[in-house]
C-alpha cells in the first residue's frame, strides 16, 4: 500500500533500537526522510546504516539523551534545518526498570517521569511550530500496553505512561484540524531487549531453549506469539499517513488481543 509519505520528512526520538528503529524503518521504506536520535555512537551508527539502505530518503543520526532538554531542543532543530521542515513526529523511550512499588525509590519515579513523559513534552512542543505549518503532521507516541492493563512488577510503565496518553487526548484536541496525535499501546515484541531476557532465562536453566522461553512470553496472546517489530512500526507509518486521516486521539494496541480491558 502506498502511504503517500514520499519526501515528508520524519523524526523518530530513541530511534535506534527496538519499536523505535522499527518504526524509523517502516517511515523509511514509505520515502520519508528519517532523524534518528540516541545515545549509543555504535548503535547509532548502525541505526543509521539500516535505514540508509531501507530507503530512498536522507536519513539524520543524531547523539542525543530524551532525559535532556537542551539536547532534545537540539534534535528538533538539526532535522528542521536538515530536512527544510518537519511533517511527523514519533516518540519512542526506552522502558523503565522493573520493580514493585516498595522496590521503587523518588530518583525512580522522577528519572522515568522524565524519561517517558517530559520526554514527549519537550520534542513536540519543540517540533509543534513546523508540523503545524506543514499542514497534515503527524505525532505517534509510543507507549505500552500497561497503559490499559497493569503489569506485574512494572509500576512505572503502569503509572508514569498513563501520563502520556492524558497528554495525547488532550493534544489531539489543541492541535487539530493542523496536527493529528495518536498513541501505539505494544505488548510483546521480538525486540533486542525481549531476545536479551529470553537467552539469560535460558542461561539460568528457566527454558531448555530459546524457542520455548520466546513461546513464554506468548502466553495469554490470542494470537499465540509475539510481536515483529516490523508490525509495529507499520502500524506507526500507517498512523502517520493519509490513510488514517480521520484517527485522532485514538490508542491503538498493538498486542496480538493481549490486552483484556475494554
Amino acid at each position: 500500500m502506498d502511504l503517500g509519505l514520499d519526501g515528508d520528512a520524519a523524526l523518530v526520538t530513541a530511534g535506534t533500537a527496538g519499536l523505535g528503529l522499527a518504526s524509523a524503518a517502516a517511515l523509511a521504506r514509505a520515502g520519508c526522510d528519517v532523524a534518528v536520535c540516541g545515545r549509543d555512537a555504535d548503535r547509532l551508527a548502525r541505526a543509521e546504516a539500516r535505514l540508509e539502505a531501507t530507503g530512498d530518503g536522507e536519513v539524520l543520526a543524531v547523539g542525543a539523551d530524551i532525559t535532556d532538554p537542551d539536547a532534545l531542543e537540539g534534535f528538533v532543530g538539526e532535522t528542521v534545518r536538515t530536512f527544510d521542515g518537519l511533517d511527523h513526529v514519533v516518540t519512542s523511550a526506552g522502558g523503565p526498570p522493573s520493580g514493585s512499588f516498595l522496590e521503587t525509590d523518588d530518583e525512580d519515579w522522577y528519572h522515568a517521569y522524565d524519561l517517558l513523559v517530559m520526554s514527549v513534552v519537550r520534542t513536540v512542543r519543540a517540533a509543534h511550530p513546523t508540523i503545524a505549518e506543514a499542514g497534515g503532521g503527524t505525532v505517534v507516541t509510543i507507549t505500552s500496553r500497561s497503559v490499559r492493563e497493569v503489569i506485574d512488577d512494572l509500576v512505572l510503565s503502569n503509572a508514569v505512561r498513563r501520563g502520556v496518553i492524558g497528554l495525547m487526548k488532550t493534544l489531539s484536541r489543541e492541535f487539530a484540524p493542523a496536527v493529528r496525535t495518536n498513541a501505539v499501546l505494544p505488548g510483546a515484541h521480538e525486540t533486542g531487549r525481549i531476545e536479551e531476557l529470553v537467552e539469560a532465562a535460558v542461561e539460568r536453566g528457566d527454558h531448555p531453549d530459546y524457542e520455548a522461553g520466546l513461546a513464554d512470553w506468548s502466553e495469554g496472546v490470542p494470537l499465540e506469539r509475539v510481536g515483529e517489530p516490523r508490525e509495529l512500526g507499520e502500524t506507526v507509518a500507517w498512523l502517520s499517513s493519509d490513510r488514517a486521516s480521520y484517527l485522532n486521539g485514538a490508542a491503538v494496541p498493538v498486542d496480538g488481543g493481549a490486552t483484556r480491558s475494554v
